[in-house]
């Protein structure tokens, strides 16, 4: 059994521009506060699309925790 994920381009969006306008590095569990409405797997994926795509970077810091910036 194949199991399929998509990723609806209007989140991408809002996760996108949530982080431009925030427009500093941000833990990577705080991202789902800036995108009320959406769900942590939802902005997950959307981070996930976004760094794959050279928008966002991800970066880990030396505690192992993960920032993203637009």
């Amino acid at each position: 059994m194949t199991m399929s994920i998509t990723i609806d381009q209007t989140h991408i969006e809002r996760v996108l521009t949530a982080l431009r306008r925030w427009g500093m590095r941000c833990p990577l569990e705080s991202v789902e506060s800036l995108c009320p409405g959406l769900t942590g797997d939802q902005v997950f994926l959307a981070v996930d699309y976004l760094a794959r795509k050279g928008q966002v970077c991800l970066t880990l810091d030396t505690d192992r925790n993960c920032w993203v910036q637009a």
